[in-house]
């Protein structure tokens, strides 16, 4: 019970993730007609298919940087929680009264070898639908935020620094294996700007949390006829 007690903080997460999963495969299953994104400057960004690398390093770094938090810090984990469900919630909304999508993928992959196995694996599995704002984009933004502002890491300059590596290279895959408009990549950019002010340079969010917790635990004293 103890072990259940300590980890308690799991179970808004676990049921986050259940409701996004449904939702946002209710979207993928359904969206049958989209309004077309496209910018001019997508037509100048080549597919560059080894790009699908750091593509997929992005399921890795954002699964890490939640786990890290969620045994690390209670509240370094809520404000990156905080950040990545926000962003997708809104994401969703989006996906749902303005379903979305792009013809940016090439026809015919360019070459054969590795990296285009992999990219065909990823268009065979995800839709070139629901795209915006891009969510590869903000939630790596919002993994690197959280690694950069916590305490934690305040004097691991090498961690730091992988991660803003890995955090760009994620937002260029996304252009160059032809997954998201620059148009995407620059709202998510515009949204996570946003949320940044109010998680990591407001404490409204923090401070919301600690009253409901501090309400929780208050026990209801003897009453006084």
């Amino acid at each position: 019970m103890k072990v259940l007690a300590k980890y308690k903080h799991a179970v808004p997460s676990i049921i986050y993730g259940i409701i996004y999963m449904v939702w946002f495969g209710y979207l993928e299953r359904n969206v049958k007609h989209y309004k077309l994104i496209h910018v001019a400057l997508d037509d100048y960004i080549p597919f560059c298919e080894v790009f699908i690398i750091p593509y997929l390093l992005w399921f890795l770094y954002v699964a890490a940087v939640i786990l890290y938090f969620f045994f690390k810090d209670k509240d370094d984990y809520f404000k990156c929680c905080a950040f990545l469900f926000t962003g997708m919630t809104v994401f969703l909304i989006i996906s749902t009264l303005w379903p979305n999508g792009q013809r940016l993928r090439p026809f015919i992959l360019p070459r054969d070898n590795v990296f285009t196995h992999l990219v065909a694996m990823i268009y065979s599995t995800d839709t070139p639908t629901n795209l915006w704002p891009s969510i590869h984009v903000y939630n790596s933004l919002g993994c690197h935020f959280a690694i950069i502002k916590s305490r934690h890491f305040k004097q691991h300059k090498g961690i730091r620094l992988a991660s803003l590596v890995l955090c760009i290279s994620i937002i260029m895959s996304t252009m160059f294996i032809k997954q998201h408009s620059v148009f995407d990549v620059t709202t998510a950019f515009i949204m996570a700007a946003v949320m940044y002010g109010l998680v990591y340079h407001s404490d409204i969010l923090l401070n919301l949390k600690h009253n409901l917790q501090n309400k929780s635990k208050r026990k209801p004293g003897p009453e006084i006829l």
